[in-house]
């Protein structure tokens, strides 16, 4: 009996949480037309974090990374920048909050060579707390933004190109 009411509950919260426009993020809403997913991407490191992340995440919404000469569209992305400032100081004039800065450009054209949409900027920002006192602590969770930052950029970049397809069709 006890079961079957916590059973109810929780399929009752699960429809309030559908009902109301809950979604996971990066599911849904990037899906590219069929003529967009035989891509080729160029960036000026293809080891790079950013490029296996741009890779992985593309190919997960559908995209087949394929040979320059049978693609029907080139991404170019250039090199990622990361930029960090203080935006306040404690009272021993250490920095007490910094701002993180991510950002990136790219350009699509078609397998002509021909420019499809121009380049484009995609910049994240993320401020953090600072503790001079746990230097290693911090640089970890510089490295953590960082990734997350990285993922937001190749979210916005894929909503971009998606947004671009499905109003060219």
């Amino acid at each position: 009996m006890q079961l079957a009411r916590h059973i109810i509950i929780a399929l009752g919260l699960l429809s309030l949480l559908s009902a109301c426009g809950f979604q996971l993020r990066g599911s849904g809403g990037t899906a590219l037309p069929e003529s967009w997913h035989d891509m080729y991407l160029v960036t000026g490191n293809p080891n790079s974090e950013l490029s296996r992340e741009i890779e992985s995440s593309f190919a997960a919404h559908g995209v087949n990374w394929v040979a320059q000469e049978n693609a029907n569209y080139i991404v170019k992305v250039g090199p990622e920048k990361f930029a960090q400032r203080n935006l306040s100081l404690n009272a021993q004039a250490r920095a007490a909050e910094f701002e993180l800065a991510l950002s990136t450009d790219f350009i699509v054209v078609d397998s002509q060579g021909k420019e499809i949409m121009e380049k484009s900027e995609v910049s994240v920002l993320r401020q953090m707390e600072n503790d001079p006192s746990n230097v290693v602590g911090k640089a970890e969770e510089t490295r953590i933004l960082r990734s997350e930052m990285r993922s937001d950029l190749v979210r916005k970049i894929m909503r971009r190109i998606a947004f671009f397809a499905a109003s060219t069709q």
